[in-house]
């Protein structure tokens, strides 16, 4: 089995080869088989008209989350579905995204999120997602 920091290195190293990521400024937490946080600090560019964290975003850590905790078990996936609810204004420091995979499987992975909003010290649930995702063939050099 993989060691838990080799995970997360693999896991760094993926989010830093993603452009958006970057700008973002997502960060890869912590990592273990099957499950994955990942953090964002809040940036006024990340917001919306009324200041909060923008729902494209919350639906973009909620993906990357899940895709990320899947591969810890698969490698290689590609979202095929996913949802989000959003359950309050996203308001905070940094957002936080804990995703685990709720069914592994050969062909397909089912994955649930919830992301919290810091502030002050504290964290508030705002939104809770799920994603299928599909196992990616391998590719030919």
């Amino acid at each position: 089995m993989e060691q838990l920091d080799d995970l997360l290195q693999r896991l760094t190293a993926i989010n830093a080869t993603a452009a958006f990521n970057r700008w973002c400024g997502i960060e890869v937490v912590d990592a273990a088989p099957g499950a994955v946080t990942l953090a964002l600090p809040w940036k006024p560019e990340l917001g919306q008209y009324s200041n909060f964290l923008h729902a494209g975003l919350i639906g973009a850590l909620i993906d990357t989350a899940c895709g990320f905790a899947a591969a810890t078990l698969a490698g290689r996936v590609l979202a095929s579905h996913y949802s989000v609810d959003c359950l309050r204004p996203a308001v905070g420091e940094r957002f936080v995204a804990r995703a685990r995979v709720v069914k592994p499987g050969k062909s397909q992975i089912f994955t649930a999120c919830e992301l919290f909003a810091e502030l002050d010290g504290k964290e508030k649930l705002v939104a809770t997602g799920q994603t299928l995702l599909v196992v990616a063939p391998a590719t030919e050099g």
